[in-house]
C-alpha cells in the first residue's frame, strides 16, 4: 500500500514538472511581450503637447490682436469675434469628424481605399478608439508619442489655418457668412490637402499608401501648402466675390492701433517655434534646427521689407517690419526642418521683398479689396517658401535632404525634381482651394448674403453686429 502511494506522489510530481515549465514559459512570454509594447517618450511628448499650446496662443490672442489692430477702431471687435468663434468652431468640428477624415484611410486606420491619397474616412469621427493609451509614430522608427497628443498638435493648426481667412474680407462681411463659409472651405479644403500632404503610414509603415502628394514626394514641414497657400487662396477668392468695403481706394483706411498689432505679431512670432519645430514630433538636433530656422528667416524677412520700404518709400515703418516678420515666418514653415540656417535666412530676404512688392504695388494693380492681406503675405509667402524648399533643403546648400525609409539614410537629391514635385503641390493647392473656396462663397451668398448694409458698414460692425464698443 505503502509503495502504490509512493508510486503516485512520484507520479503528481512528475506530472507538476511539465505543467511548471509551461507556465514560465507563458509568463516569460507574456513578461517579454509587455515589455517590448512601444512607450511613448515623455520628453517628446512633452514637447509636441506644449507645441499644441504654442500654436493655439498664435490665434487666440496672437493673430486676433494681430488682425484687431489693423482694422479701423469701429471694427476691431467685429474681427476679434471671428476670431475667437472660428477657433472654437474648428475644435469642435476636429474631434467630430476632422481628425478622421485627415488622418486616417479611406476604410479604416491602416488599409487603402479608392479615395484614400485624397481624403480619409471616419473611422476615428468622435475620436472613436482614440483613448489615454493610443500610441502615435513620429518621424523616427519606434518612437511614439500619445495619439491624443497629436490630435491636439493638429487640431491647433486646423483652427489657425481657418481662421487666417477672416482678415481678407473683414469689415464687411456678415458674421453668419464668415462662418459658414470656413466650415465649408474646412471641410472640402483643409481637410483634403492635410490628408494628401501629410498623411502616412509611419516610419515603420513608409510603402503602405499615403497622401497624394505625400506620395509624390512633395516636402511641407509644417503647412506652407496646407496652410498658408489654402487659406491665402480662400481669402483671395472671397474678398473677390464679397467685393471692396464701401470708400476703398478713396478714403484712407489706416490701421487703428498698431501696438497691439506689434503685441499679436510677436506672440505669432513666439507661438510659431511650436509650429514650426512642433511639426518634428521630437525634441532633437532637427528640432533645434527648425527653431534656428524659424528665427533667422523671420529676422530675415523683418530687415527686407523695413530696408526695402526704407529705399522706395523713404521711412521704415512698424506695420512693415511686422508684415516682413509675418512674410519670414510663412515661407520657412515648408522649410524649416529641411533647409540649413542660411539656407532659411534666403528665404526670409526673397519672402519679404516679394510680399513687400506684391503688398504695395501689385494689390492696388489687382484691384481686390484683401483687407488685410491675407493672400499677399500668406499666398505669396506660402508660394515662395514651398517651391524654395526644394531648393534649400539639398544638401549641397547645406539642408537636410531627404530621408530614404527604405535604406535608412538620406538619399540622393534631384534638386531639379524636387523643385517641380513643390510646383506641383502649389499648384494642387491653387487649383483646389480656389475651385473649392468661389463654389462656398457663391453658396453663402445665395443662401444667407455675404455683406452688411452700406449703413451698419459706415457705422462699423462692432456696434451693427455686435452691439458693443471697443473704445468709449
Amino acid at each position: 500500500m505503502r509503495h502504490e502511494q509512493s508510486l503516485r506522489a512520484d507520479l503528481r510530481t512528475w506530472l507538476a514538472v511539465p505543467a511548471l515549465v509551461l507556465a514560465l514559459l507563458w509568463a516569460g512570454g507574456a513578461i517579454a511581450q509587455e515589455a517590448a509594447a512601444p512607450v511613448p517618450d515623455k520628453g517628446d511628448t512633452t514637447w509636441v503637447m506644449v507645441s499644441a499650446i504654442l500654436v493655439m496662443m498664435m490665434t487666440i490672442p496672437g493673430l486676433a490682436l494681430f488682425y484687431g489692430g489693423l482694422v479701423r477702431s469701429r471694427n476691431v471687435l467685429s474681427v476679434l469675434m471671428q476670431v475667437l468663434t472660428v477657433f472654437s468652431v474648428m475644435s469642435i468640428l476636429w474631434v467630430v469628424f476632422g481628425y478622421s477624415l485627415a488622418f486616417t484611410g479611406a476604410a479604416d486606420a491602416t488599409s487603402a481605399g479608392p479615395l484614400t491619397p485624397f481624403i480619409g474616412g471616419l473611422s476615428k469621427a468622435f475620436l472613436a478608439g482614440v483613448t489615454t493609451d493610443s500610441l502615435a509614430e513620429t518621424f523616427s522608427t519606434g518612437v511614439f508619442i500619445p495619439e491624443l497628443a497629436f490630435v491636439a498638435f493638429q487640431m491647433a493648426f486646423a483652427c489657425i489655418a481657418a481662421s487666417l481667412i477672416v482678415g481678407a474680407t473683414a469689415e464687411r462681411m456678415k458674421f453668419p457668412a464668415i462662418l459658414c463659409f470656413v466650415v465649408i472651405w474646412f471641410v472640402l479644403s483643409y481637410l483634403p490637402m492635410a490628408h494628401m500632404v501629410w498623411w502616412w503610414g509611419g516610419p515603420s509603415a513608409f510603402d503602405a499608401p499615403s497622401g497624394y502628394l505625400f506620395g509624390h514626394g512633395a516636402l511641407d514641414f509644417a503647412g506652407g501648402t496646407v496652410i498658408h497657400i489654402n487659406a491665402g487662396i480662400a481669402g483671395l477668392v472671397a474678398a473677390y466675390v464679397a467685393g471692396s468695403r464701401v470708400g476703398y481706394g478713396r478714403e484712407p483706411m489706416p490701421p487703428h492701433n498698431l501696438t497691439m498689432t506689434l503685441l499679436g505679431g510677436c506672440l505669432l512670432w513666439v507661438g510659431w517655434f511650436g509650429f514650426n519645430a512642433g511639426s518634428n514630433l521630437e525634441a532633437n538636433g532637427l528640432t533645434a534646427l527648425a527653431i534656428i530656422n524659424t528665427a533667422v528667416a523671420t529676422s530675415a524677412g523683418v530687415l527686407a521689407w523695413s530696408f526695402a520700404e526704407w529705399a522706395t518709400r523713404g521711412h521704415p515703418s512698424l506695420l512693415g517690419g511686422v508684415s516682413g516678420a509675418i512674410a519670414g515666418l510663412v515661407a520657412v514653415t515648408p522649410a524649416a526642418g529641411f533647409a540649413g540656417p542660411m539656407g532659411a535666412i534666403a528665404i526670409g530676404l526673397l519672402s519679404g521683398l516679394v510680399c513687400m512688392w506684391f503688398v504695395v504695388t501689385m494689390k492696388s494693380r489687382v484691384g481686390i479689396d484683401d483687407s488685410l492681406d491675407v493672400f499677399g503675405i500668406h499666398g505669396v509667402g506660402g508660394i515662395i517658401g514651398a517651391v524654395l524648399t526644394g531648393v534649400f533643403a539639398a544638401p549641397s546648400l547645406g539642408g537636410s535632404g531627404v530621408f530614404d525609409y527604405a535604406t535608412g539614410a538620406v538619399g540622393a537629391y534631384d534638386m531639379a525634381g524636387q523643385v517641380g514635385t513643390q510646383t506641383l503641390g502649389v499648384v494642387i493647392c491653387i487649383v483646389w482651394s480656389g475651385i473649392v473656396s468661389f463654389a462656398a462663397i457663391h453658396l453663402v451668398r445665395a443662401t444667407i448674403g455675404l455683406r452688411v448694409s452700406t449703413t451698419d458698414e459706415r457705422q462699423g460692425l462692432d456696434l451693427t453686429t455686435h452691439g458693443e464698443s471697443a473704445y468709449n
